[in-house]
């Protein structure tokens, strides 16, 4: 009789045993479409997100690394792994790992936008379409206010992140009275030698910079919107070098170097060697002010040509390990939570991608009463001159030129 008991429970074991694998096998046979939400959740439990994204930006990572990293582990049991890397290395990484056929890459989330979302894209690196999958993404963001990114379609492959704006800082107490068109920026780089420089292109901001300039002197960024025309590039790019060439004798090194991105700028900015600098965040000074790098004296100005501004994304790779934890830690940085927590630029000052309008009326009235400081734009003024990025396509064919016919020269 114990025999026939042990034999019993032996065949229950492997029933469940088999049973429990089927299922596990059922679900990992699931695409990312076919999961409800409640399953990515439980999926993503207990496991480790590995987040790549530009490392540039102490206050950033500290927000990763303090404030969603301890969410997102109290609320889902993920923990992140911030891994700090340009988007040309982590571009080069997933192009190098689906060359090798590897099937379980190493990135779970990417911080991207522009041309290296428009390459990924056009190179099948991203999983897609997903930003249906989050709830967040349905309650809280208008869809049109992110359907492209550079003029590139987004197609749910890149959820919004953020939003920023070109702007320019200086010290008051030291300049008064600082240009405000690039007309005058010009004369004031001339009248000023070694006190004005800009980023190497293509970094960011560096092409940033020249973007402003290039819609500055050659009739504004509407004729730029749609498809790269090569004739109308040819025509209207000399305008640009000769803007900056001749400005380059009276840059800080007399042109013959560049700051190799904004932090080095920055920092021969707050050591009073250059009198203006640029940031693609309108809080950028106000944080800086704040943590003891900039005098309090410090303004930021906008020119009256335009300033740009864009979104930024997040995206998942197509061969990450771990799809569903990136989806909630997606999910996540699209809450009410996530948004006001990063707005203050006591953290990062980065500019929220909800729709105010789809917000009940008391997070409506967190977001408006988060203090933007005095070294601020506000909102209002921001928006009286922002104008939209310009294309990938025209992007490239600007850092391409600049570095051939500035650099170069």
């Amino acid at each position: 009789m114990k025999q026939v008991s042990r034999l019993l429970l032996l065949l229950m074991s492997c029933f469940f045993v088999v049973f429990a694998v089927g299922c596990a096998t059922e679900e990992a046979t699931k695409t990312v479409n076919e999961m409800s939400w409640n399953e990515h959740v439980a999926s993503a439990k207990n496991t480790t997100v590995r987040f790549y994204m530009y490392g540039g930006m102490n206050n950033v990572n500290d927000w990763i690394d303090s404030v969603v990293a301890s969410a997102v582990k109290d609320k889902y049991g993920i923990t992140i792994e911030r891994v700090p890397m340009s988007a040309p290395v982590f571009m080069n990484k997933m192009l190098a790992e689906k060359s090798a056929g590897k099937a379980r890459g190493s990135i779970d989330l990417l911080w991207i936008n522009g041309e290296n979302f428009k390459n990924a894209r056009k190179a099948d690196l991203l999983e897609g379409p997903v930003t249906q999958l989050l709830p967040n993404y349905a309650q809280y963001v208008n869809p049109d206010e992110a359907a492209t990114d550079f003029g590139y379609p987004v197609e749910g492959y890149e959820a919004p992140y953020g939003r920023a704006q070109f702007v320019f800082e200086f010290d008051s107490s030291r300049t008064p009275h600082p240009p405000t068109s690039f007309v005058e920026l010009k004369e004031w780089v001339k009248a000023n030698p070694g006190r004005f420089t800009y980023p190497s292109p293509p970094d960011f901001t560096g092409s940033a910079f020249i973007r402003q300039v290039f819609y500055a002197v050659t009739g504004g960024h509407r004729q730029y919107q749609k498809k790269f025309d090569q004739a109308l590039f040819d025509s209207n790019a000399p305008k640009l070098w000769a803007y900056l060439n001749e400005i380059a004798p009276y840059l800080w090194q007399e042109g013959r170097a560049y700051p190799k991105d904004p932090a080095f700028q920055a920092t021969l900015f707050s050591r009073g060697e250059i009198d203006m600098m640029m940031a693609y965040h309108p809080t950028h000074a106000q944080n800086r002010i704040l943590d003891g790098t900039y005098p309090e004296t410090v303004r930021t100005l906008v020119m009256k040509e335009g300033s740009i501004y864009n979104t930024h994304f997040t995206a998942i790779p197509k061969n990450a390990p771990n799809k569903s934890g990136a989806l909630v830690v997606m999910n996540y940085l699209l809450s009410p939570e996530a948004q006001l927590s990063k707005f203050s630029p006591e953290v990062w000052g980065d500019f929220p991608v909800l729709d105010m309008q789809k917000l009940p009326a008391d997070a409506v009235a967190q977001f408006d009463a988060v203090d933007l400081g005095e070294a601020t734009l506000s909102p209002a003024e921001l928006n009286a001159v922002a104008v939209p990025e310009i294309p990938a396509e025209w992007l490239e064919a600007l850092e391409k030129g600049w570095e051939e016919h500035v650099l170069k020269k």
